[in-house]
Order: C-alpha cells, then structure tokens, then sequence
C-alpha cells in the first residue's frame, strides 16, 4: 500500500502515481476476481476519479472577459440592510410632497436599469440607493418648479434572496428580508431527520476574490444554547447542509450500482408489459370462446 499512501498524500494524484498503483494492483487479480485486490481497486477508482476531476484546465482569454469580477455577480450589488438600493425588476415609488398632483407614480425598473420618467426622460437608477435616487430626482425636477421638490423615494424589491442547499426538504433559495439568522434559515428549509449532517453545515459568502466559509455546528446550537456562530444572513449567502458518512456511502454505491439497477428496471418493466399483454390477449380469447355458448 506504499504507492496508494503517497498517491494519497500528493493529492491529487499525478498520472505517474496512478500508473504505478496500476501497476501494483492489477497483478494482484487471481482467477476471476480476488478479494485481496478490493481495497486496492476501491482506492484506485477513487483517486482516478478525484485526480481526473482535479485536472481543470485554465480559462481561456474569451472566457476570462465574462469571468466575475466583483461580489456574487450580479449586475448591481449593494447591502440592503444599511440602506435598500435599486435592483433590476423593482418597484421604485416616487412622491413629490410639495407637488403631489404632478409627481406620484410607481415605476418597474427595467432590464436595462432605467426608469422612465415624465417631463425628465429615461434615466439610469440601477444600483442607487434611496438617498442617491432622491438627490438626482430632485436635481431634474427643480428645473420644472419654482419652488424646490420635495422626493419622497420607496423601493419595492423581491429580488433579494439566500439559498440553501443539500440535505433539506425544501431545497433552494428563500426571500432575504434582513434581521436573519443562520438558525432561521436552517428551520425554513427543513433538514432531512436520516441523512443531514447537522454538525459540519456551512455558510458560505460567495466572492470571486475572497470567498468565505463558516462552519457551523447545530448541535452546539440545540440543545446547547451557544449562540456564537449564529451567524447574521446577508444576501447571496448560500448554506451547504452536507449528507452524514452512512448517507454518503448509500448515495456512492446507488450511483456504483446504477447501471445493474437500471437494466433491471428496464428488464423487469418489459416483462411486466408483456404479462399485461399476455393477460389481456388471453382475457379476449376466453371472452371470443364464451361467444360461441
């Protein structure tokens, strides 16, 4: 095992390790199969497998130009709990107290980011938040009113969202509305009684740069009380409730065996269709005998 214990400490593995654990292991087959080579052919399928999903090849210069630059990736991006800001598909509420009968609408930002105002035109509002859509609303109405307008500005979103993901019932993303709690997440999704994981879960920050990863122990939670890393959602935050280690091992060997099960299924399905078949043919023969009597 000397070759698949450095095969294991260079992970993952160069080519030249896994040819020579080939090497080692295959003449260690007798007959038609030997149980003493299983070990050695369980750890070579999976380190060839691990390697072969290491080796990513760089992006190319095309690729690079679409690569994320900035935050989770969206077009605009901001923290909504210290001031709401203007996302694509929000509603924007826009009042001018001192001139209610001229300025009061609400308008859907568009794909482009803009707005389309009356008297003022088309303008960019994507990424601004209120303070700064009320400074430039207020600049381009001025010009229309003796005295100065007084903007009132709303912001309507239900873009802003978290997800959680892995051994829950209710996989997927979920409204982020502020004030929200690792805790209040976990709950929300509903994690599977048999297979999550409960101890090694993860809240993960998403950036392109500086990815971050917290661990976090629900058990420490409950019945324990420590509230330490009852980490505070931001928006884009994504949650990984892993599977346990006898979870894991149930999903490798039904992804091992899927090829045996699926011929069985289509197998045990054709002649399940041909008993039907034959069930029925011989249903109208014993009914086209009774016709005779």
């Amino acid at each position: 095992m000397e070759t698949a214990a450095r095969a294991v400490s260079n992970y993952p593995p160069s080519p030249s390790l896994l040819t020579a654990l080939m090497r080692r292991t295959l003449p260690n087959i007798k007959g038609p199969f030997s149980w003493a080579a299983l070990p050695h052919l369980v750890l070579l399928a999976l380190l060839c497998v691990s390697g072969l999903s290491g080796c990513n090849s760089s992006p190319s210069k095309r690729a690079l130009q679409y690569m994320n630059q900035e935050g989770f990736g969206r077009r605009v991006f901001g923290n909504a709990e210290e001031e709401e800001y203007v996302s694509i598909g929000d509603r924007v509420s826009i009042l001018d107290t001192a001139h209610p009968d001229e300025i009061d609408f609400q308008l859907t930002v568009a794909a482009d980011g803009t707005i389309l105002l009356k008297e003022v035109g088309r303008i960019n509002v994507a990424g601004f938040t209120r303070s700064d859509l009320k400074s430039v609303l207020s600049e381009k109405y001025s010009a229309y009113f003796r005295d100065a307008p007084e903007i009132v500005v709303d912001i309507s979103s239900s873009a802003r969202v978290f997800w959680v993901l892995g051994e829950v019932d209710k996989e997927g993303q979920f409204p982020f509305k502020g004030n929200q709690n690792i805790i209040d997440a976990i709950v929300a999704a509903s994690p599977k009684k048999d297979t999550a994981n409960l101890g090694r879960i993860l809240l993960i920050r998403p950036d392109p740069k500086d990815p971050l990863r917290l661990p976090f122990n629900f058990n420490d939670f409950t019945p324990g009380g420590d509230s330490s890393t009852n980490y505070r959602l931001q928006e884009n935050d994504i949650i990984w409730v892993p599977p346990t280690l006898v979870a894991e091992f149930g999903y490798f060997l039904r992804k091992m065996l899927f090829p045996v099960t699926a011929v069985f299924q289509a197998i045990g399905g054709a002649l399940f269709a041909a008993g039907n078949q034959g069930g029925n043919q011989g249903g109208n023969r014993a009914l086209g005998i009774g016709g005779f009597f």
